[in-house]
């Protein structure tokens, strides 16, 4: 089904939904509620933070539960399927009047993250893929750092696509049918099924999520991976 290019209900939000999928992230978990609370009292209509507790075995649900976040659980070690059990929790119900959003508990979105979604999806965007900036570089040599930068200001916007910064009216998002539950890539994977469904895409630079450069990444071949694989090799010698 392709949905036209500016929906009527689109242009009026009611309310919106962040999902957080959640894998044993007490440290992280704190500033990220903190950081989508205040994006969230930028906002003139109704929002749902969604908490999915991922086979958590830390102190991750007292964190969520101290923020006033909603909480889900599930026992799948998979984020497609964290980030699917937050959407579904919203109901299949929401419609074009709903907006969805979804970012990581190891990142922190801008303060005005979802003021300018809102702002898109009110000019009838479906989709607003956002973009990230790295923290914690300590935990890398500096080659990787200079490695990614250049990388990302060099490749095609539409290859920059990241779950910590992704937005979608709930319609596009069920219609599409919403995340897989692939271990990696979940967030390329829907992206791809909403620009099939003919929605228009905001490829929003002022879109902002702060993200963490750490090593132990929870997707196996995620953003952790990524930085990991830009390291120089032993054979290189010192950079």
């Amino acid at each position: 089904m392709v949905v036209s290019d500016v929906d009527s209900a689109a242009a009026t939000i009611a309310s919106v939904v962040v999902v957080v999928p959640v894998r044993n992230e007490q440290r992280l978990l704190a500033p990220c509620l903190a950081a989508l609370r205040d994006s969230a009292e930028q906002v003139p209509v109704p929002v749902r933070i969604q908490v999915v507790l991922d086979a958590c075995t830390d102190r991750s649900a007292r964190v969520a539960d101290a923020a006033g976040a909603e909480v889900v659980h599930i026992d799948e070690r998979n984020v497609g399927a964290a980030r699917a059990a937050g959407f579904a929790a919203a109901g299949a119900g929401c419609d074009a009047r709903t907006w969805f959003a979804t970012t990581d508990a190891d990142s922190r979105v801008d303060r005005f993250w979802l003021t300018r979604q809102l702002h898109y999806a009110r000019a009838g965007m479906r989709l607003v893929v956002g973009v990230v900036t790295v923290s914690d570089w300590e935990q890398h040599p500096p080659e990787v750092r200079r490695r990614y930068e250049a990388g990302y200001r060099t490749v095609a916007r539409t290859t920059r696509i990241h779950g910590a910064s992704l937005g979608f009216g709930a319609d596009i998002y069920w219609r599409a049918g919403g995340f897989a539950k692939i271990a990696t890539g979940e967030d390329v994977d829907l992206v791809r099924r909403i620009r099939a469904a003919g929605a228009r895409v905001a490829w929003a630079e002022d879109v902002v999520a702060v993200t963490s450069a750490r090593q132990d990444g929870r997707a196996p071949e995620g953003f952790a991976a990524h930085l990991r694989n830009l390291a120089p090799s032993p054979e290189a010698g010192h950079v």
